[in-house]
């Protein structure tokens, strides 16, 4: 119970599951490894991730934020979708098996929420994942808005993180870069080719996205390499739907160099659905200030998806 006296509540903290439930769905361009986390009787909330990346290597850092995990978890069901050959301990893709075009990455995912019965969805993806959703999104309207040879891994390196973690000469590679080196050692390169394969034979979308009204939220980071892309897109979609949130001292992968960056953000994003009202204060950790956000942004009415509201928990005392 809260203080009469104070607009502040106490938030129940939820964190993470040991361990998600995964599932391999069978579609019409083959199985798909898709891990979920959470309540399945909450809205769901559908994750990709970027070239050569699973759902851990890409989102641990943002799921394992305490902050955004209680934000998350406490209001969403969580479907964590590998790309093809993507999973853990995946075998190689067979060189007679056919590349699959971006639209039939996105006809997966379609696969996907009609398996588990789900009719309207958020979803996150990063860089070469958020393309795929967002191609999702104008097929469907349904969208809101994350073993290769050494100059391969260091092309890819460059595609995720800022030069700020990826050291130098003086200063070692941070602890998340040498993660992230260690799973491309272990990834099938034929598994990553296929993928890279479908997504640079990928259409320009940008007319589409004129037509989008859905609301959508964009994170890129100040030093990613697809930081102009990401600005161009945010100019071809209705300035009432969409918010662009540019992150210092970043790359291209927000939700594990700067996972902390999101959280405000995505808090004044969902309020609209009124999943979350913590304490209204900004966090010295975020880029981001409320005044900065649209109004309209938040109005559920115009949102374009209808989500369950889940009412946050609140516990006896202060903070």
């Amino acid at each position: 119970m809260a203080d009469s006296s104070s607009d502040s509540v106490s938030i129940d903290m939820e964190t993470p599951p040991p361990s998600g439930k995964d599932n391999l769905i069978k579609t019409s361009h083959g199985s798909l490894s898709v891990t979920i986390y959470g309540d399945q009787d909450k809205p769901a909330l559908v994750t990709y991730p970027d070239l050569a990346l699973n759902y851990m290597s890409c989102f641990q850092g943002l799921f394992f934020c305490p902050e955004a995990c209680s934000l998350l978890l406490h209001n969403f069901c969580i479907y964590h979708i590998n790309p093809p050959g993507h999973e853990f301990g995946a075998a190689a893709i067979s060189d007679d098996e056919p590349v699959l075009s971006v639209d039939d990455l996105a006809d997966q995912i379609a696969e996907v929420l009609n398996h588990f019965g789900l009719g309207a969805v958020m979803c996150m993806g990063v860089t070469a994942g958020a393309y795929i959703l967002t191609l999702f999104a104008v097929m469907s309207n349904l969208l809101y808005y994350y073993g290769m040879c050494g100059v391969v891994k260091e092309l890819l390196l460059k595609r995720y993180f800022s030069k700020e973690v990826r050291g130098n000469a003086q200063v070692p590679e941070s602890d998340i870069v040498q993660a992230c080196r260690r799973l491309l050692d272990e990834r099938q390169s034929s598994n990553v080719w296929h993928f890279l394969e479908a997504i640079n034979g990928r259409p320009d979308i940008s007319e589409g996205l004129r037509k989008l009204q859905c609301r959508s939220l964009i994170f890129v980071g100040e030093s990613s390499p697809f930081h102009s892309e990401a600005v161009h897109m945010t100019s071809k979609i209705d300035r009432r739907y969409s918010a662009l949130v540019e992150v210092q001292a970043c790359g291209s992968m927000v939700t594990e160099e700067q996972p902390h960056a999101m959280l405000i953000p995505m808090e004044y994003f969902l309020m609209g659905y009124g999943l979350y009202r913590p304490t209204l204060s900004v966090s010295p950790r975020s880029p981001l200030s409320p005044c900065c956000i649209s109004p309209e942004l938040l109005s559920p009415e115009s949102m374009g998806l209808k989500l369950k509201p889940i009412k946050t928990r609140i516990s006896a005392g202060i903070i």
